[in-house]
């Protein structure tokens, strides 16, 4: 899609200005999130300019959590064990108005992972960020969806405008949905109004990485603790913006999918502001 000058001009100074509040603040991100990312997710919070504390366990919780700035919730290898202790942060993480995102991996692959997911959508998360198939999956319980394939997507972005929409609608969050293009909406929310907004940025390659989708979920953690309540669906947006845009510098050095892993930590890192502005494609 052809680049929208004005809207570049008033992208721009934006997600350049929530950056640099992260980069400020260093907020603390609490992260419940899979064996599988737990690395990833790490390395780009602490590129990006965040602290990241594996915190899982639900006896840590009342001297730990209420000292956040954010928390991150990431079903991706569920259990039993885990449920418990993912409703216990989020209300701590409410509690004590902390923002608070969630990652339902694979929502629509088993009805144990749905219901979790439903159990979780309940506590208010800020903002939910999945792929395509998941949001569908969330927007539609319990209607049979077709085939889903595992953690990666069965639709296109863009296939899950409407129920993007419906999910932010019925949940009060801000919805995101990852993709080539990745879609930001919020509907009826009071602190943010009726918004939808388009990121076109991002490499293919990157679905190669496992846990992109997880580490890019934490990053948006990251960037609406620095930012102020009102200004969530901005933050979010400047998230997703600039983890594709790390994507697409690294991919300028990449030889494949573990080089790219690398340098789009490298680039997450040195991500100057005139590096930003020659990137950034935001529409909506």
């Amino acid at each position: 899609m052809e680049t929208n000058k004005e809207e570049q001009l008033e992208w721009g100074p934006t997600v350049w200005s929530h950056l640099t509040a992260l980069r400020d603040r260093s907020p603390l991100i609490q992260c419940i999130t899979n064996f599988v990312s737990m690395d990833l997710v790490a390395n780009t919070l602490l590129s990006a300019g965040a602290s990241p504390a594996m915190i899982h366990s639900i006896q840590e919780f009342s001297d730990f959590t209420p000292h956040i700035d954010a928390l991150y919730v990431n079903v991706g290898t569920l259990s039993p064990d885990w449920l418990p202790s993912m409703k216990a942060a989020a209300l701590l993480a409410n509690e004590h108005r902390k923002p608070w995102v969630l990652d339902p991996v694979a929502a629509g692959s088993s009805q144990f992972r749905l219901n979790a997911c439903l159990e979780l959508l309940l506590l208010k998360p800020t903002v939910i960020r999945g792929n395509a198939s998941e949001i569908i999956a969330l927007s539609q319980a319990g209607i049979d969806m077709g085939p889903t394939k595992g953690v990666d997507s069965c639709h296109e972005s863009m296939d899950a405008v409407e129920a993007a929409k419906f999910l932010a609608e019925a949940s009060g969050s801000i919805v995101a949905v990852s993709g080539a293009v990745d879609i930001i909406c919020s509907i009826k929310s009071i602190t943010h109004g009726d918004r939808l907004v388009f990121v076109h940025n991002g490499v293919p390659m990157l679905q190669k990485i496992t846990a992109t989708g997880c580490a890019v979920t934490a990053l948006i953690a990251a960037f609406v603790a620095a930012a102020d309540p009102l200004h969530a669906f901005d933050a979010t947006v400047s998230a997703l913006s600039v983890f594709a845009i790390a994507g697409e510098m690294g991919m300028e050095l990449a030889k494949g999918p573990a080089s790219l892993r690398m340098h789009l930590i490298d680039s997450l890192y040195g991500l100057d502001q005139p590096a930003l502005l020659s990137h950034i494609n935001i529409t909506g």
